[in-house]
């Protein structure tokens, strides 16, 4: 059924891409609640295990006060009346276009966030699906471009880069290579080790002069990631439009946005924006830079 499929799609491009196109706004609506779940999951989670081992110091904080959370319960509410939101109140994008954007009891504003991230997520894979085609690759590549999705969101919100999203997809990225479906295994297992330890000991070298954290533990992996997925030859170029990136938009909220240079910035989401392009386009990017020094 699968082969059939895919065979279908080959021969009919256009069938594939609107495919993709409905499919992943389904999806992005589901990332939608995987960025705002998780990391409740993950505090409340904290939050028992802290508990858990400081028993007698918060013994007279119940546990039933952490309202139980995951990714299919409890169903979807707004969070100003606590309506609960009906499946055609949920259809990505057009529920939000149709409800002018409000919720259809309070009136209260409904974040233009939601839509959006449904749209991203569909034009970035239409994006691969262009690419790559109807191939297993951008089956892939989807996976990964939606967890890089998650990962940008949450860590701008709550500065987390979530294992449960990260270690799978960089171990995928391993399997993925394992008979050279990106890079040969060599590479990629070299180009993991490599893009954990060099972030690891930057961020140790930065600890021991000035004795201040400058990047989170989740950033060393989200660099192995993409390691593991494009192999070692391609890491310069992506922590260097990574770096750059970060670099201009830390230098403009402090010009405008009054952000304190000892305020922290998130830097998983501009390794997952120059990853994901390293991904589709860096052997382009690497010849033509190093066509420019040379």
């Amino acid at each position: 059924m699968f082969e059939q499929s895919l065979l279908y799609f080959q021969q009919s491009p256009v069938s594939f891409y609107i495919f993709v196109v409905v499919f992943s706004l389904m999806i992005g609506s589901f990332l939608n609640v995987v960025i705002y779940r998780l990391p409740k999951m993950m505090h409340n989670a904290w939050y028992l295990e802290c508990r858990d081992f400081l028993a007698d110091e918060v013994a007279k904080v119940p546990a039933k006060q952490i309202k139980a959370i995951n990714l299919s319960k409890p169903d979807s509410t707004c969070p100003k009346c606590g309506h609960k939101i009906r499946f055609y109140e949920n259809i990505p994008v057009l529920s939000w276009v149709l409800l002018k954007g409000k919720c259809s009891q309070c009136k209260s504003t409904i974040s233009i966030r939601y839509p959006f991230v449904e749209t991203a997520t569909a034009f970035l894979s239409l994006i691969v699906a262009v690419q790559f085609g109807a191939t297993i690759e951008t089956l892939l590549l989807l996976l990964l471009t939606w967890s890089l999705i998650c990962l940008t969101l949450i860590d701008f919100d709550h500065m987390l880069l979530p294992d449960q999203i990260v270690m799978p997809i960089l171990w995928l990225g391993i399997l993925v290579n394992i008979k050279g479906g990106f890079v040969p295994l060599e590479d990629a297992v070299i180009g993991a080790a490599i893009g954990y330890m060099s972030l690891f000991s930057v961020f140790w070298l930065f600890k021991l002069i000035t004795g201040k954290e400058g990047m989170g533990h989740g950033d060393f992996k989200l660099f192995a990631l993409f390691g593991a997925w494009i192999g070692w030859q391609l890491l310069p170029i992506l922590i260097l439009m990574a770096s750059v990136v970060g670099a201009v938009v830390g230098i403009t909220l402090m010009q405008f946005k009054n952000h304190s240079r000892d305020q922290a910035i998130p830097f998983g989401p501009y390794l997952a924006i120059a990853g994901w392009i390293t991904l589709l386009w860096g052997e382009g990017i690497w010849s033509w830079y190093l066509l420019q020094i040379s």
